[in-house]
């Protein structure tokens, strides 16, 4: 039984215990929220839509309020500068410490050079979901990136232009993300669509459009009929996107280029399923045909929140959620014409976002915990920014041992965790993987020594945070209020403090931390307190509830 499932027999089986503030006022469906705004509520949005909120930021949101904290994540941000070459110096037209993203590679390239735009390019994504702030942007992207999955796209330049269309469309225009996605070179590459031709059409992509990315595969309703589109669907649509191939512009950007010859200039008739719709000749425009026509069946809104709702809420749609929740931000989308951003909002300012049973119901995926541990326990470097991609680099590598695999995903359907019945999100925890974690989070709670440059948690910063820490007790659940998803038990309370003080009595916590505030600089004051709380980290980040989010 899941954490969710649990939390919903065991309030029933004991009504009259009281429930938390947020199930006291939150009911099941999009209205907006009107309950208690504290900590709990305000750490639960940002944990959801940011990478590892610190505690000054939950404080704030606390006292901004809904409404405001909502304005923050989604105000608009300007787009970051292009990655840039951080250990490799052979590119004859871009140094050390230069971009690289409008720069072909030489032919043939000199050794080394295409692994190094590779590293410099997830690096550099690492970087902007560590750096993201209070913005739900990176949150996005990453969500499209498994959406429009792609893998094995060793080109840089491909790989960027494909983040920079999921970017800048991240909460804004689906039909037009729809329309870069498909002639995008990564996008060509990754399905096939550069060998999509008017004599011999690929289907690759046509099938991954209907089935991944737009309207969704229903229940098999008869041979070749998956409900909402037919096989004779997929042919047609193949063949209305014949022409595309990846060039090298004059500029030295990358693009999809259309070639009249190898598109299929002949009608295309679709199926029943499309309201038996003809495609005529549109040339290079008829991609825009095709996906103004899937985005016509309402289907394809519903299958957007669907997968929404099981990024920002969790997987469990029943019934109830389908008609209350996935029905409404359907409409949402369709009455603003595919715009992504008021169905977000209106889901994460609602009444259900905010029952207690959608919290801590879900397993944080890698780069989620990863930065539950750096950003939220205040991991910081004076390092200038060529060490600070080394930094990104090890962070990228981490996530991947733990099998989420920036720009390498597993399969076209994306990350298993967001589409694997029944398991869902519980894929992320094996026998291999939770070893991974221990030893990361060990790791970092040490400290990572990076080209000569230390990242660590700042402890000392963190507590500072926390209401009344020279009481043991008082410490250790503030901090579990900002790193734990739900109130410990008391018993983990106690053991915790066991960490912390191990067979002393309070005052003595009281008296070493009271010592060290009077006398910060001393080194030996400093380290005795610093030891503790390192140790009681480390036990933090290892508790299975810290995996919640």
């Amino acid at each position: 039984m899941n954490r969710r499932s649990f939390l919903q027999t065991a309030r029933a089986a004991t009504p009259l215990a009281a429930p938390s503030s947020s199930l006291a006022t939150a009911t099941n469906t999009l209205s907006p929220y009107t309950g208690p705004w504290d900590t709990a509520q305000a750490a639960h949005l940002l944990r959801r839509t940011t990478f590892g909120p610190n505690p000054t930021q939950i404080r704030q949101a606390v006292t901004d309020g809904l409404s405001a904290t909502i304005g923050a994540l989604f105000a608009p941000q300007p787009l970051p500068p292009p990655p840039v070459y951080y250990n490799y110096s052979n590119d004859p037209n871009a140094g050390l410490g230069e971009t690289w993203v409008n720069t072909p590679p030489p032919v043939p390239p000199p050794p080394g050079l295409l692994g190094a735009r590779r590293r410099s390019l997830t690096a550099w994504q690492m970087g902007l979901c560590m750096n993201g702030g209070v913005s739900i942007r990176e949150k996005m992207v990453l969500f499209w990136h498994n959406h429009f999955a792609i893998s094995d796209i060793n080109n840089g330049q491909f790989g960027y232009q494909y983040l920079h269309i999921l970017r800048t469309h991240a909460l804004g225009d689906f039909r037009s993300m729809a329309e870069e996605i498909t002639v995008s070179p990564a996008m060509l590459l990754y399905l096939n669509g550069n060998q999509n031709t008017r004599q011999a059409p690929n289907e690759n992509y046509a099938r991954e459009l209907l089935e991944l990315f737009t309207i969704g595969r229903g229940p098999v309703a008869a041979p070749g009929d998956y409900t909402f589109y037919t096989e004779d669907d997929v042919v047609a649509l193949a063949r209305a996107l014949t022409g595309w191939v990846t060039r090298t512009l004059a500029t030295g950007q990358v693009a999809g280029v259309y070639v009249n010859n190898r598109h299929d200039q002949e009608q295309k008739q679709l199926s029943h399923r499309f309201h038996n719709a003809i495609i005529s000749n549109a040339g290079d425009q008829e991609y825009r045909v095709v996906i103004d026509l899937i985005l016509q069946q309402e289907e394809v809104a519903r299958y957007l929140s669907r997968q929404l709702h099981i990024w920002f809420v969790g997987a469990r749609i029943d019934p109830a959620v389908e008609a209350n929740i996935i029905e409404p931000m359907a409409q949402l989308i369709l009455a603003n014409n595919y715009q992504i951003q008021p169905a977000v909002e209106a889901l994460l300012a609602s009444e259900y976002f905010f029952l207690a049973t959608n919290q801590g119901c879900m397993i944080t995926h890698p780069i989620d915990y990863l930065f539950k541990i750096l950003n939220t326990c205040l991991v910081s470097s004076t390092a200038p920014l060529l060490p600070q991609y080394r930094f990104w680099d090890q962070l990228y590598q981490l996530a991947t041992d733990q099998d989420m695999e920036l720009m390498g995903l597993p399969s076209v359907a994306g990350w298993k965790a967001f589409y694997q019945s029944p398991q869902y999100d519980e894929i992320w925890i094996n026998s291999v993987t939770l070893v991974k974690r221990q030893e990361t989070s060990d790791r970092l709670a040490n400290g990572l020594n990076v080209f000569g440059f230390r990242w660590e948690p700042d402890l000392l910063a963190f507590i500072a945070e926390i209401d009344n820490n020279l009481d043991p007790n008082a410490l250790i659940s503030g901090i579990a209020t900002y790193l734990f998803a739900e109130p410990l038990a008391s018993n983990q309370l106690s053991f915790l403090k066991e960490v912390l003080i191990p067979g002393l009595p309070d005052f003595e916590w009281t008296v070493e931390y009271s010592e060290y505030l009077q006398d910060p600089t001393n080194p030996e004051l400093r380290d005795a307190v610093l030891t503790k709380l390192q140790s009681l980290f480390r036990t933090l980040f290892k508790m299975p509830e810290f995996y919640l989010i």
